[in-house]
């Protein structure tokens, strides 16, 4: 069977990097009205003509039918080709009579169905977990282990989704390829598409203008524009994630900070270059271990800072000492009363770029808060967690710092990044 479809049906971006992507991860997330939940259905009813076979699923079943279900249906209408697809509405199943190849629908809320379901011919090639942040980590793990078996064709999980918080963890475990100043990425085997409704050309005037009037910093952000949201009291917004593997050769005023481990807290060290005359901070090399001898440490502080200074927690002398010994130059932070406060003050005036090859600085920068009462009041005073690598930072920057004051409001922080 051949057929023959204007391209002007499809929106433009999905054309282009959606419709014939053949990477294992496929994540496609942004701002409502985007377009990418019917893209997806269009993608779905091509792929099943040429003998795929689909597993949908959102979290609970009963969504189903009046989302991601009727898209398919309207998919199938308007690319006129109703008579070549049994649709059965009741056990939501939907079968291309040309080939056999099926449609198949579940919510994770009846995980006993989940593992049941299986075509009528070949395996499933392709599950599409739609509204993926309503979902949670093992339920999804589990159905990318469904994806087996033999078939010509390359198995496929695909995500789709309005981001939320930051500290989701579909942004956790896939977000480290990201860069922000992308609309695309793509990297061993997985890909990300943000999209907005920009990229939605069927949009009416009336649909854009109640897009764009949102009056809510919050909403417009992650809704309109489709950003990663952080509420609560967060302590930095100021902060974005780019590619700085190039820029980075040309690098010339290079610092780093080093934050000992205990227990089971990780040794960090950060790689950085302060351009002090457009106040940018950028991060372009990292180090985050536990459980390391002095050797250990040594050994891996000496590809990062060769000669250069490297300033450490000087609550740890005897470890700066003993780098010494190794011809490390570490040199112990002054800190003193009010350093905390007065690094975050400084830091929070600055342009940080964080490079996608430093996980966990991104990790610590979404999460480091204020503390909040019992009221929900912010207090100055951050939480003394997910901070080793920007202690780590106000280190190697103290000279810069000085001695600056910190000053909070007291009502609950709301912002997005």
């Amino acid at each position: 069977m051949k057929l023959k479809i204007d391209p002007k049906v499809f929106n433009s971006i999905y054309l282009k990097r959606q419709l014939t992507n053949q990477n294992r991860y496929q994540i496609y997330y942004g701002g409502s009205s985007s377009g990418k939940s019917y893209s997806l259905a269009q993608r779905t009813v091509l792929d099943i003509i040429k003998g795929r076979n689909y597993l949908i699923v959102r979290n609970v079943q009963n969504t189903i039918r009046r989302s991601v279900y009727n898209e398919i249906v309207k998919a199938i209408n308007n690319f006129k080709l109703g008579e070549y697809f049994q649709i059965n509405k009741s056990e939501l199943v939907i079968t291309c009579t040309i080939n056999n190849s099926q449609i198949l629908f579940a919510g994770l809320d009846d995980t006993e169905k989940i593992k049941s379901v299986t075509p009528i011919e070949g395996v499933i090639t392709d599950v599409w977990v739609e509204e993926a942040t309503e979902t949670d980590y093992k339920a999804v793990k589990q159905l990318d282990k469904r994806l087996r078996g033999r078939s010509k064709f390359k198995k496929r999980l695909t995500l789709s989704f309005n981001p939320i918080l930051q500290d989701h963890w579909l942004y956790t475990e896939y977000f480290g390829i990201w860069d922000d100043k992308k609309q695309y990425v793509e990297k061993d085997d997985l890909s990300i598409l943000k999209t907005t409704y920009k990229d939605n050309e069927y949009l009416t005037v009336d649909d854009i203008a109640a897009l764009e009037n949102e009056t809510d910093p919050y909403y417009h952000s992650v809704y309109t524009l489709g950003n990663w949201g952080v509420l609560g009291a967060v302590i930095f917004k100021n902060w974005k994630v780019e590619d700085l593997s190039v820029i980075a050769k040309t690098f010339d005023k290079i610092r780093h900070g080093l934050d000992f481990g205990f227990a089971n807290d990780p040794n960090a060290l950060i790689d950085m270059h302060y351009d002090k005359s457009r106040k940018r901070l950028f991060l372009f090399g990292e180090e985050y271990v536990s459980d390391m001898t002095n050797d250990e440490i040594a050994e891996m502080v000496k590809p990062h800072v060769g000669s250069r200074v490297v300033t450490c927690d000087s609550s740890e002398p005897k470890t700066i000492k003993e780098l010494k010994l190794r011809k490390i130059n570490a040199v112990g932070a002054k800190k003193g009363p009010g350093s905390v406060e007065a690094g975050i003050r400084f830091l929070q005036g600055l342009e940080i770029i964080i490079g996608t090859n430093c996980p966990n600085a991104k990790a610590e920068f979404s999460k480091y808060k204020w503390r909040e009462d019992k009221n929900g009041n912010v207090l100055p005073v951050p939480v003394d967690k997910d901070n080793h690598l920007i202690d780590a930072i106000r280190y190697a920057l103290e000279d810069e710092i000085g001695t600056q004051k910190l000053k909070i409001g007291k009502k609950s922080i709301l912002g997005v990044r």
